[in-house]
């Protein structure tokens, strides 16, 4: 998949972390039926590579499907095995490198300028900017975009509603969503709230893109 143009046309990554496997797979589908087309699951939730497994059959083969929080080479590989098709990290280490090497794009976790080089030697597709909040937030984003001005760069870390709308009118390609988003549904919660959230979101975004 092309990640950069995705998260150019899509501008939102929903970001799933579960500690019930079956609540989790109910939440990547509900996000999709919802129309949030680019969705993570991250390898710490419960079962997480069943739960990419399971997803990537119900959603078919051409609907983006991430795996978050690949560390290693061996977490690529897994993931890569289970359907997804594009990597996240949370900093750069050998999961880059082995995603790239199985043909899946890598959103590559970075916070400093230094880093940001280092990811772009490694060939991430895309720079994930965390923790976002904690490192200034849509001001610091805003301060990369002076040297960065054409890196896909997408704030991941205590993103809501408000700092969602922030970060994308600073110059944010996208931005990354967990528990502001998915809230405790993956944990079993209400999936008719969850769809709120996703509704308010989508909105946020449609409204930064006009």
């Amino acid at each position: 998949m092309d990640l950069r143009a995705a998260l150019a046309t899509h501008r939102l990554v929903a970001i799933v972390r579960g500690d019930e496997p079956e609540a989790a797979l109910r939440t990547v589908l509900t996000l999709a039926e919802e129309g949030i087309e680019l969705i993570e699951v991250s390898l710490t939730g419960k079962d997480a590579l069943t739960v990419i497994e399971r997803a990537r059959k119900a959603l078919g083969p051409d609907r983006p499907l991430g795996a978050g929080t690949v560390l290693s080479a061996d977490d690529a590989r897994a993931a890569h095995r289970a359907g997804a098709d594009f990597a996240v990290t949370p900093g750069l280490g050998e999961g880059i490198d082995a995603a790239r090497d199985l043909g899946m794009p890598v959103l590559a976790g970075v916070l400093t300028p230094t880093e940001i080089l280092a990811a772009r030697a490694l060939g991430a597709a895309a720079l994930k900017i965390f923790p976002a909040a904690q490192a200034g937030g849509a001001a610091y984003l805003k301060a990369l975009r002076g040297p960065f001005p054409d890196e896909p760069i997408v704030p991941v870390g205590g993103v809501d509603e408000t700092s969602a709308r922030s970060y994308l009118a600073a110059g944010a390609t996208a931005v990354g969503v967990g528990s502001p988003l998915v809230g405790d549904a993956a944990d079993g919660g209400s999936p008719a709230e969850l769809r709120k959230r996703a509704a308010a979101f989508l909105t946020v975004v449609r409204e930064a893109t006009r």
